[in-house]
Parts: C-alpha cells; sequence; structure tokens
C-alpha cells in the first residue's frame, strides 16, 4: 500500500479490448471516491483509453502515464502502456488484435502482482476463446492466476452482499463433472471457503451449506450414488475439523426456498448449479473472487458482452463491487492478522 495514504494500489486490466472492459474501467474510476479509496493503475494503452473517451463521450478523464507501479501518483488514475501502437478497435466483434491485448494486459498487470507491486487484481472480462495462445492455454482466468501465483488450489468464489457461493469443479464440461468430484475435492474446497469466509469476510463462526450432485439430492440413492457415498462423508468429515458444514441439499429446493439466507457460505459441485442461482439473485452486485490465494483477484460477474459494447450502456455497479471487495477484503485480513 502507499506509505503516504495507506491506500490500496490496485492493478486493472482492460479485457477483451473490444467488449465492455474498457467503458467499465473508464466509467468507474471517473468516480471520485474510488481514487479517495485506492490507487488504480490501469494495464492498457493512451490509444485505447482515447478511443472511448470519444466513443462514449467521457469528457472529464485523466490520468497519468508511468512505467511502473513504484511511479504511481496517489491523487490520480495511473496508466502503464503495455498494448501495441498499430492496435485495432472493433466495438462488439470478436479479434485476434482483442485475444492479444488482452493477454498482454493480463499478463503485465498479473506479474506485477505475483510480485508484490500492486496489492490487488480487478480484471475485466476477456473472451475465453480469442485469448487462447501458446502463452495462455486456460480455461478462464481463474486457473491461469492460480498457477502463476504458485498456489497448488483456489477457488472460485461467487459474492455479494447477502450470498458467498463457491464450486468444487470450475471451467469443465458438464459430462465430466461427476468424475471429477471426490471425497477429498469436497473437503479441500469446503476449507478454502471455511478459511476464507474467516479472513476475507469477517465470519468468526461460519455455517456452510453443501449441495448434492443429483436431483433431490440423489432420493437416497434413487438417482445417483454420489450423494451418500462421496458427499455426505466428506460432509462428516468436514465436521470432524470443526467446521459447520451441513448437507447435501437439493439445489433447486435449497434456492427456491431461499434456504441459503440461513447460511454464511455455500458450496455447490460445479459451475451452472451455482452461478445460475447467484446470477439470478445477484447478477448487479456479483464479483467473482479467486478465493484462497496470498493474493487478491476479484472480476464482474459477467462476460464481454459484446452486444452493448462501446454504447455506453453497460452497468457498473458489479465492476465497482469488485473494486469494493479487494479494499474490503485487504481491510479484512489486517484485522484477521
Amino acid at each position: 500500500m502507499s506509505k503516504e495514504t495507506h491506500k490500496p494500489v490496485i492493478a486493472f486490466t482492460v479485457g477483451d479490448i473490444n467488449g465492455v472492459g474498457p467503458e467499465l474501467i473508464l466509467k468507474s474510476l471517473s468516480n471520485k471516491k474510488i481514487i479517495q479509496l485506492c490507487t488504480p493503475i490501469i494495464y492498457g494503452s493512451s490509444k485505447l483509453i482515447s478511443f472511448y473517451k470519444k466513443a462514449l463521450n467521457i469528457n472529464e478523464f485523466s490520468y497519468k502515464q508511468i512505467v511502473d507501479p513504484s511511479d504511481v501518483d496517489t491523487r490520480k488514475v495511473n496508466l502503464i502502456n503495455v498494448l501495441q501502437d498499430d492496435l485495432v478497435i472493433k466495438p462488439g466483434e470478436s479479434t485476434e488484435d482483442g485475444g492479444k491485448a488482452s493477454y498482454l494486459s493480463l499478463s503485465r498487470a498479473s506479474k506485477d502482482w505475483v510480485e508484490g507491486k500492486v496489492d490487488g487484481l480487478v480484471t475485466a472480462p476477456i473472451n475465453k476463446q480469442n485469448i487462447q495462445s501458446d502463452d495462455f492455454k486456460f480455461p478462464g482466468h481463474t486457473e491461469y492466476l492460480t498457477k502463476l501465483a504458485g498456489e497448488k488450489d483456489s477457488l472460485m468464489l461467487m459474492t455479494c452482499s447477502f450470498l458467498k457461493l463457491g464450486v468444487v469443479t470450475g471451467h469443465i464440461p458438464v459430462k465430466d463433472v461427476a468424475s471429477q468430484i471426490s471425497k477429498k475435492s469436497i473437503i479441500d474446497k469446503g476449507q478454502i471457503l471455511h478459511k476464507v469466509l474467516k479472513s476475507d469476510f469477517g465470519i468468526q463462526r461460519p455455517k456452510i451449506a453443501v449441495l448434492g450432485l443429483n436431483p433431490h439430492a440423489g432420493d437416497n440413492g434413487l438417482l445417483g450414488k454420489e450423494d451418500q457415498e462421496i458427499i455426505l462423508p466428506a460432509i462428516n468429515q468436514l465436521k470432524e475439523k470443526n467446521i459447520l458444514a451441513f448437507g447435501p441439499f437439493s439445489a433447486d429446493g435449497f434456492f427456491g426456498t431461499a434456504d441459503f439466507k440461513s447460511y454464511d457460505g455455500v458450496l455447490a459441485m460445479y459451475h451452472d448449479q451455482g452461478l445460475i442461482p447467484f446470477k439470478t439473485l445477484a447478477f448487479e452486485e456479483g464479483v467473482n473472487f479467486t478465493a484462497g490465494m496470498k493474493l487478491i483477484r476479484t472480476s464482474p460477474d459477467h462476460g464481454t458482452a459484446y452486444n452493448i459494447a462501446g454504447k455506453g450502456v453497460v452497468d457498473i455497479s458489479s465492476f465497482l463491487s469488485a473494486i469494493y471487495t479487494v479494499i474490503d477484503v485487504l481491510k479484512n485480513r489486517k484485522e484477521y492478522a
């Protein structure tokens, strides 16, 4: 953090330059309250900022161009140029340039993040297809950053003011979900969730609900044996580790009856089982938090939104929440320590 103001220095990646990422950044960092709470560094280019300032008619946005986080001006938005000068920007289109630019921004920002030059990382949405290259062969940010940070494991945690939801399996095909679920994977993710709820969100004795895999949590083996033979024993082992874990719950009824309100955290078995109800309930304020790592990274809970890119209509609520989450987690970790 800045020695002068104790404000955290936060790195911002621009994501896909033809998506809503640049607009999210410009609109969010135009808010003077953000500059009072943190020192932002955009990893992009002056050309990219100028293009979207003009396209979106954003006149009152200034920044200081720097070459390294050590040069930050704590009173301003800072910019590190990492993109090529011949950048072609085509809002609403998936292009090769868009993929290259999103990787260049991510790679430099995450390098500074890993080296401790910044206190947190907020990533704008990428296109998971056009970013693929010899340097990036990952299904998403979570896997890339977990490996880069040298962590053995992490937890994709969707968070908002009233719900903290993690997933045992992340970006994998549905046909592979059952084979990837084991007692160990549930226990590992459950322990991460428990620790994070305490250290990062200030919950002293968190209660965790664990969802079943099959419809009706297997109906006592009638609709699948995983719930009784894998998930329930894992929950019991979590209890033996002094973790308040409950379940397995039938996912449809759990959310349909709002049972999630009785728990501090929810552990879903796979991506859509957790993210569909989460985004239905909290799309405007939801944040994707890569939990369980020493380093802090968040992002909005939505994608590139090509259909509205460059039109000036994107809702910045989720992106603002991603910024606030970094600031809050830093504060909570300090208090927890």
